[in-house]
């Protein structure tokens, strides 16, 4: 999960217009987001329940979002958080 998260961390250059313009990266982000999500969902619960502050749910849903859900998936994003009431 942290080998994921340092990956996505090691190519931001907060440039939003390069990286709508550039499908390879938006492939390696959501590649690496899914095995972050992949890495949450393995973990037992018992683990998880260990740090109650971080999205468990939402983190997991949102791995079910991008291999499930692919066609739908917008790289668009404001840099806030999604209203309470979405659904990853």
């Amino acid at each position: 999960m942290l080998e994921a998260i340092a990956a996505i961390e090691r190519h931001l250059d907060g440039n939003k217009s390069a990286f709508a313009r550039d499908k390879l990266r938006q492939t390696w982000f959501l590649r690496h987001l899914q095995m972050v999500g992949e890495a949450a969902r393995a973990l037992p619960a018992e683990v998880r329940a260990h740090a109650p502050e971080i999205p468990w749910p939402q983190i997991i849903g949102m791995r079910n979002v991008l291999v499930h859900g692919y066609f739908s998936i917008d790289t668009e994003t404001s840099g806030r958080p999604p209203p309470a009431t979405s659904r990853l």
